[in-house]
This record gives C-alpha cells, sequence and structure tokens, in this order.
C-alpha cells in the first residue's frame, strides 16, 4: 500500500497531529468545556460504571455457581466479558474526549477507536453466537446444548479473534491518512469506505440474527398448538407469552440501541454533507454503550437462579444456601420438557392403537 502511494505520488500525513485531521473534515474541537461535553461525559461515565458492575456480577455468578457451567452459560459469561471490555473501553475514550482530544497523537487516537471498535464487534458477535446456539437448542428439543467444551472454546477465540482484527484495521493502512478526501466526518482519522464496511458488516450480522429469532418464534409458536391438547392452558400461555416477551426484548433492545448508529455510520460513510451526523454521534454512541448493560438484563436476570446467585454475591454470603428449586424454570426450560412429557404422550397413544 505505501509502495502505491509513493508511485502516485501521494503525500502522507503521519507527523500531523489530530487536530489537523479534525479542521481537515470540518468537526471542531473546543479547547474549553461546554455544557453539551460535560453532559455527554457525565452521562458516559455514569453508562460506563452500570455496565462494568452488572457484567463483572454476571462474570461471577457464573464462575461461582455450579449450575451455570453449561455451553450457553460460557457464551453469556463471554457476552458479559465482552461487554466488561467495552465499559472500560467507553471508560477510556470519556478521559479521552472533548477538548482532551487536542492532547492527542494520531496513534494514540487510534488506540481510544480500536478499543471501542474491538469491544462493540465482540459484543455483537456474542450475541449472534448466543442466538445460533438458542437455535440449536430449541430445534433439537434440549435442555442444554450438547456442545463441547472444545468447540465453545473454538467459538469464544474466534469471536475475539474478529473483533481484535477489525479493531486493528485502521491502525494497519485502512485510515485516510494518505487520502485527505476520503476522510469522515465522525472519525476524521478513519476513512469512509472502513466505517461503510462496518456499518454494513453489524447490519448484516443483525439481520441474521433478526432471521434467527423469527424462525425460533414460529417454531416455538407451531409447537405450542401441538402441545395445547396435552398441557394446562394456564401453562401453554404462560409459556408462550414468556419466550414471546424474552424475544420481544431481545430484538427490541438490540434495534433501539444499535440502528440509530449503525444507520449515522452509513450516512457518513457515504458522505452525506445535510446529515448532520456530528449533532447527534455522541448521544448515538452513547446509545449504542447501553446495550452493553441491558444485555445482562435480558439474559440472565430473567434466570431465576442466576438473580438468586446475585443476591448472594451482593450479600456476601459466607454459607450456602439452600439450593434452587427444581421448579425454577426459564421459559426454555418449560418448553424443552413440555416436549418431552409430549412425545412422552404421543408413544403412549401409539402403542396403546
Amino acid at each position: 500500500m505505501l509502495f502505491f502511494f509513493f508511485c502516485q505520488g501521494i503525500t502522507c500525513h503521519y507527523t500531523e497531529n489530530v487536530t489537523f485531521f479534525y479542521k481537515n473534515s470540518n468537526k471542531t474541537i473546543s479547547d474549553l468545556w461546554r455544557k453539551r461535553d460535560y453532559a455527554v461525559v457525565t452521562l458516559g461515565l455514569l453508562v460506563c460504571f452500570i455496565v462494568i458492575f452488572s457484567n463483572l456480577l454476571v462474570i461471577l455468578a457464573i464462575f461461582k455457581n455450579r449450575r451455570f457451567h453449561f455451553p450457553i452459560y460460557y457464551l453469556l459469561g463471554n457476552l458479559a466479558v465482552s461487554d466488561l471490555f467495552s465499559g472500560l473501553a467507553y471508560l477510556h475514550l470519556m478521559f479521552h474526549t472533548g477538548p482532551w482530544t487536542i492532547k492527542l497523537s494520531p496513534y494514540q487516537w487510534f488506540v481510544r477507536q480500536g478499543l471501542v471498535d474491538t469491544s462493540l464487534t465482540a459484543s455483537v458477535l456474542n450475541l449472534l453466537a448466543v442466538a445460533m446456539e438458542r437455535h440449536q437448542t430449541i430445534f433439537n428439543m434440549q435442555l442444554h446444548s450438547k456442545m463441547s467444551m472444545r468447540r465453545v472454546f473454538i467459538i469464544i477465540f474466534s469471536i475475539w479473534v474478529v473483533s481484535i482484527i477489525m479493531g486493528l484495521f485502521p491502525t494497519m493502512g485502512w485510515n485516510c491518512l494518505c487520502n485527505l478526501k476520503s476522510c469522515s466526518t465522525m472519525a476524521p482519522l478513519y476513512s469512509r469506505s472502513f466505517l461503510l464496511f462496518w456499518a454494513l458488516l453489524n447490519l448484516i450480522t443483525f439481520s441474521i440474527m433478526v432471521a434467527i429469532y423469527t424462525r425460533i418464534f414460529f417454531y416455538v409458536r407451531h409447537k405450542s398448538k401441538q402441545m395445547s391438547e396435552h398441557t394446562t392452558p394456564t401453562r401453554h400461555r404462560e409459556t408462550v407469552l414468556g419466550l414471546m416477551k424474552t424475544v420481544s426484548m431481545i430484538l427490541g433492545l438490540f434495534v433501539l440501541c444499535w440502528t440509530p448508529g449503525l444507520v449515522l455510520l452509513m450516512l457518513d460513510g457515504l458522505d452525506c454533507e445535510s446529515c448532520q451526523v456530528l449533532h447527534y454521534e455522541k448521544y448515538f454512541l452513547v446509545l449504542a454503550e447501553c446495550n452493553s448493560f441491558v444485555n445482562p438484563i435480558v439474559y440472565c436476570f430473567r434466570d431465576k437462579d442466576m438473580r438468586k446467585t446475585f443476591k448472594e454475591l451482593l450479600c456476601c454470603l459466607c454459607h450456602r444456601g439452600r439450593g434452587p428449586s427444581d421448579n425454577d424454570f426459564t421459559t426454555l426450560e418449560v418448553m424443552s420438557e413440555t416436549n418431552e412429557d409430549v412425545n412422552t404422550n404421543l408413544k403412549q397413544k401409539s402403542y396403546s392403537k
């Protein structure tokens, strides 16, 4: 790449400071703290502390309770790790934004953005991995996936490899240091083509998740109609409504947190000058970060055993309490066990005939 630029006579601005690129993209850096800067940093710090605390609680709960030593919980634990890293990366960003940006070198700026890109990419990929695991489990009518630990760790390792590579792309050369005309507005050292690529990749991942959960929903609804003849109306109704609520929360919160930011990145990547992306970028970034603390709520806080472990951790209990009740079902557990009951009943009827 460098050889190509030298042959074309293009000048690379490796020695320039961050202010040079911000001026090139018409993105102002104030050397004084404005009310908007205070508001964004205050809100960002609050979100960071919630993200770090909630995901650290999830990690400790999974480590403490042996009932969570299954593939789905390992994936949820990795999701919590990625969201915890996201909180730390965003915390780093909060102390290197606003008037502090002027003091950054291009390398420090790339580190700042790379940490955020890596963490957010890991969070999205973990959400996809959880969706695929749930798809396999429900369609095989299992309570827990029979996926081997080796396969789980390969998936976790692959998620982090892809996320780190995505975070390093701009540093490795996919930037606008040698082509100022391609610099984006929101990220003045990033190439617009990279922003467009990153936004499209995440939107594709989001579309796959929507397809997976939609297929799960229609499959479970179809199975529920079959099971309604063999289960009590109350249990059937609670099962269907519980699953509908879970799926709606997963998709709804993901859309709410990510879609505005991804659309804004696409508009910037397409060089939309009339879109005024700078007016919304910081708020949409905070909104995307919020997805990192709603994930523990959606995936873990609805689990009764997880809530029990949280209480033990928060209350600093030194002794083990009563073991989890066998009647503490999650929605997916009810579906799995009910499916087994239906299959048993159908077999008994076929034998009787």
